[in-house]
């Protein structure tokens, strides 16, 4: 049988919902969490019939305007609606699957290199870490490897120290790679990063599981590095243009603050311990 990502979704979402939450009266037993079937269908103003064969795979088409309607009922926000249209395949030309390219250009490493102060790196959709100034390596130096965040972040011993609030970085990672599946639930490289996660952390098994879907932009992080304690930094994440798929990622901390002295230490301490090291140069 086919995957039912569309199905999947959307039974997450209402399981996310409460009568209460969307302005309903609750009635009767409830043999599972959040939002009936026939409550989702009454509010989107659609057939609850519908509505079923949507969540059982057995309808796979919605139109645009029933879309549009399941997001409101559901209460999605801007990047959950985009994922929803995604996985039905009603998305804009701009948002459907491109594989990414796997190596960075040399402009864009130059670009990175041209940041000397602060952290930046290159992802893919799937968090793969594709390229990184000095600094970032200075930064994820903890990490072995430093290759993909949502690994580092469930697997590798150093993330539960690494990330202050490891909860947050954790449900963060996980709706990053949710996003991603929107773009294409069939990618391998994504399919079998999957599997290993959840072979390997129940954490990862139940946020996956979940369902919420998140893009990169902009957000703060608090993490507590083994050479230079607690740093409070912020990222924006910006895509590139030439490499669908490809973000950029810079990280910042406040001029003049704890974290920006504590980062001027981390890029010394690392240029004299590892002057040879080679760079991240990518999958390819």
């Amino acid at each position: 049988m086919a995957d039912n990502h569309l199905g999947d979704f959307l039974r997450a979402r209402r399981a996310d919902q409460r009568p209460e939450d969307v302005g309903m009266a609750s009635y009767g037993t409830r043999r599972v969490a959040g939002l009936r079937r026939e409550e989702v269908a009454v509010l989107a103003g659609v057939n609850a019939d519908y509505y079923t064969r949507l969540e059982q795979g057995r309808e796979r088409n919605p139109s645009p305007q029933v879309l549009d309607a399941l997001s409101g009922a559901l209460r999605l926000d801007a990047d959950a609606r985009a994922h929803l249209y995604r996985l039905a395949g009603a998305a804009p030309g701009d948002q459907v699957a491109v594989p990414t390219a796997d190596s960075v250009s040399p402009a864009l490493r130059q670009l990175m290199d041209g940041y000397p102060n602060t952290p930046a790196f290159v992802l893919d959709r799937v968090l793969d870490i594709l390229a990184t100034n000095a600094l970032a390596d200075a930064l994820y130096a903890p990490f072995d490897p430093a290759d993909n965040l949502a690994r580092m972040t469930f697997l590798d011993p150093a993330g539960r120290h690494f990330y202050a609030d490891w909860d947050r970085a954790a449900q963060a990672a996980v709706a990053n790679l949710r996003h991603a599946a929107g773009f294409d639930p069939n990618d391998p490289r994504l399919r079998a990063l999957v599997r290993t996660l959840t072979e390997h952390s129940t954490e990862f098994t139940r946020l996956w599981n979940a369902h919420t879907v998140r893009g990169k932009t902009r957000d703060a992080k608090h993490l507590l590095h083994p050479d230079v304690g607690a740093l409070t930094l912020t990222y924006q994440a910006f895509d590139v243009r030439d490499a669908p798929g490809q973000q950029l990622v810079i990280y910042h901390a406040e001029p003049g603050s704890s974290s920006a002295q504590a980062l001027g230490l981390l890029g010394s301490l690392h240029a004299t311990r590892r002057p040879s090291q080679p760079r991240s140069q990518g999958r390819g």
